[in-house]
């Protein structure tokens, strides 16, 4: 008699695999896709623990454990991600959003408050901050840039799919190009790339082998070098009063403090995320 596989004995020995290959979280990779495979939500597989798996399904499910045990991130193998509570389409042309990101869309909605604002999104990948903001705010406008077309088409579909194309424009550009000298900016939000050379050389696998490089390349050799250039640039679309917050890396709040220029030293204020980390760079404007 052929061995019958129910949700559970699948879910408790792919677990096992997982661990034994030494993944972070091995639980939560295995139901993602268990239940991306049979669509269902993650908490519906405990309460259909004992159905058995088609044959079809069972050799589907070992297709996209073979993908994750090569180090696939397991977003780009179901296509999604969650951010802000929100469902974001992910391809290997965009950065997967990281929840370390939120901080940066928490801060930028208390700045905003309940007033129409209009924001400035540099590097907007998958477009999840662009897309949370306009979500959690009727009254806020984004410009959503980025250099790459393919990541701009990516978050053009996550606006659409969260309800917020008709408040959000896209276009693509490398940081400041078309913006030009107006002040026209309540906010600027970026999340650029702060990878430095020394640690693009030891990534993870999972983010050397399949994240988009592009996405990650630029930080040089103390993964400030884009950060440095929005705080040489950003002034000039801001209006007067305006804030900008700018999400970093571990250690380079200490390393932007010691080169900070004396015209925005007082305007300088970092905020810590939930692990003590100084996350978010938030330099305000100058005032009218």
């Amino acid at each position: 008699m052929e061995e019958q596989w129910t949700i559970l004995k699948v879910l408790q020995w792919t677990v096992e695999y997982f661990r034994d290959k030494g993944f972070d979280q091995p639980r939560a990779d295995t139901e993602v896709l268990l239940a991306h495979l049979l669509g269902l939500e993650r908490v519906q597989l405990y309460l259909n623990y004992d159905k058995p798996l088609s044959s079809e399904e069972l050799t589907r499910f070992r297709g996209l454990v073979r993908r994750r045990a090569a180090y696939e991130p397991a977003q780009y193998i179901t296509g999604k991600q969650e951010f802000w509570s929100l469902d974001f389409e992910v391809t290997p042309a965009v950065l997967i959003p990281r929840p370390e990101t939120e901080m940066l869309v928490e801060k930028a909605l208390e700045i905003a408050g309940d007033k129409p604002s209009f924001v400035l999104d540099l590097g907007t990948g998958s477009g999840a901050i662009a897309v949370a903001l306009a979500h959690e705010r009727s009254g806020i406008r984004v410009i959503a840039a980025d250099k790459s077309w393919p990541a701009i088409e990516i978050a053009r579909k996550n606006a659409l799919r969260n309800g917020v194309a008709d408040r959000i424009c896209f276009i693509a550009m490398d940081l400041f190009e078309a913006i030009g000298g107006r002040h026209s900016f309540d906010l600027i939000v970026s999340n650029p790339p702060y990878v430095s050379d020394a640690e693009l050389l030891d990534l993870a696998p999972e983010i050397a082998n399949y994240e988009p490089r592009s996405a990650l390349r630029g930080g040089g050799k103390q993964g400030l070098a884009l950060i440095r250039k929005i705080l040489q640039g950003f002034d000039a679309p801001l209006k007067p009063g305006g804030s900008l917050l700018i999400e970093i890396g571990l250690g380079q709040a200490a390393i932007l403090e010691e080169g900070i220029s004396p015209d925005l030293a007082e305007s300088f204020e970092f905020i810590r995320d939930y692990s003590g980390v100084k996350r978010v760079l938030h330099v305000r404007g100058k005032g009218v």
